[in-house]
């Protein structure tokens, strides 16, 4: 799909334009749109053919925050499947210890929403496909599918990129590179730092005999957090565990499966009764640098931080990071479009919310995915502590929906 000067159709073998954005998922998407009425030439490239994401069958957890600036993108109405979450119950498995946090008691009509990744991913390109053609004093805009990206080189002048698109080369200046592909294109060049929790979440969509609407739930446990996420007719499960365990898991009969997460989580939602097709994706903690090497470059979403699902956290922060590198973006002169110091602006008014959110997932992980006797102890009492004090609720719970800065 295309619009202006930018249509594939169109495409010489050299092309240059303001903003180019390395990756069109969610995150760079949603940047894209936000650019959408700007005076902007913006161009995103995504390496998956256009009906990729149908085949996806991930489900994502949105907090509240990101369903308020998906309401500014003019996307939230078009989204379908969407399941609320109203409670989050918290827990340490063979402890007393206990939290609740409901949506009433902290004045939001919602914590939180589960929906399809394909559902979020198709709202946000149709929002840029059914947009009015560009006006006399309007940009014009690209989201070009199957255009995969081989190069990225900055100088002091701008950014270089070069992709393949239906078999031939092309070459893109832009102003402004946006990296916002999960952190393949850097990563060689850029080695990101990495923290391997020696974890394993294994993913998939249960059925049980007592669902309880809109109550999502986060159990820790020593091998690792378990959460279950309302959906339709059922719960999302995450369930982690260390590698070796979570391999033998996937293995599992459907039987055995449902047998040992009964024994595992407990019955508050009675008894499970069915579960789809499994998948297992390892967990770490990967941060790349705070200040990219590269001029007229920023990373986005998973390509500057991936972290632990344990708070749900990781794309509700890539969200946070398109929607307020968007307003550097439309804040700087032309000229300054790309510069250092519009980057350094961007990089300091992230930064208090990415590191904090880095260092909240990573400390539950720590503290969380243990036996220590004394630890345990403390834990619960953390837990109880939390549930009878109405400021700290609201401060976890803010955090949750909303990153520092909300």
């Amino acid at each position: 799909m295309g619009h202006g000067k930018f249509a594939a159709q169109q495409i010489a073998q050299r092309l240059s334009c303001d903003i180019a954005i390395i990756g069109g998922g969610p995150v760079g998407a949603a940047l894209a749109l936000a650019l959408r009425d700007s005076k902007l030439n913006v161009c995103a490239l995504e390496a998956r053919a256009a009906d990729s994401a149908g085949n996806d069958a991930r489900a994502l957890a949105l907090s509240y925050g990101s369903r308020l600036l998906l309401e500014r993108l003019g996307v939230w109405g078009a989204l379908h499947d969407v399941s609320p979450i109203r409670t989050i119950h918290i827990s340490q498995k063979q402890s007393f210890g206990r939290a609740v946090l409901r949506a009433d008691e902290l004045k939001v009509p919602e914590l939180g929403y589960v929906l399809p990744y394909t559902a979020l991913q198709s709202a946000l390109q149709q929002a840029l496909s059914f947009s009015p053609a560009p006006r006399k004093g309007k940009g014009n805009y690209a989201f070009l599918s199957g255009a995969a990206v081989t190069r990225l080189r900055a100088e002091a002048e701008g950014a270089h990129i070069t992709f393949q698109y239906g078999g031939i080369d092309y070459t893109l200046d832009a102003r402004l590179a946006v990296v916002a592909d999960g952190g393949q294109l850097l990563a060689q060049q850029f080695p990101p730092q990495v923290h391997d929790y020696g974890q394993s979440a294994l993913v998939t969509h249960v059925t049980c005999s007592a669902p309880q609407a809109e109550m999502a739930y986060e159990r820790f446990t020593p091998q690792g957090p378990l959460a279950l996420l309302p959906f339709k007719d059922g719960y999302e499960l995450v369930w982690t565990a260390p590698h070796q365990r979570a391999q033998e898991m996937l293995a599992w009969d459907n039987a055995k499966f449902l047998q040992e997460l009964h024994a595992h989580f407990g019955d508050r939602v009675g008894k499970f009764l069915s579960a789809g097709k499994r998948s297992c994706y390892a967990l770490g903690l990967k941060r790349a640098p705070q200040q990219t090497p590269m001029p007229h470059t920023v990373l986005l979403g998973n390509a500057a931080q991936t972290m632990h699902p344990v708070a749900g956290q990781g794309f509700n922060m890539g969200l946070r990071d398109a929607w307020e590198l968007a307003q550097e973006i439309l804040d700087a002169a032309p000229e300054a479009l790309g510069t250092e110091a519009m980057l350094a602006a961007y990089r300091s008014q992230r930064r208090t919310d990415r590191e904090a959110g880095i260092r909240f997932t990573d400390g539950l992980v720590r503290l969380f995915s243990n036996d220590l006797p004394l630890l345990g102890t403390g834990r619960a009492l953390a837990l109880t502590v939390l549930d009878c004090l109405p400021f700290a609720k609201k401060f976890v719970a803010k955090r949750m929906m909303f990153g520092v800065n909300g």
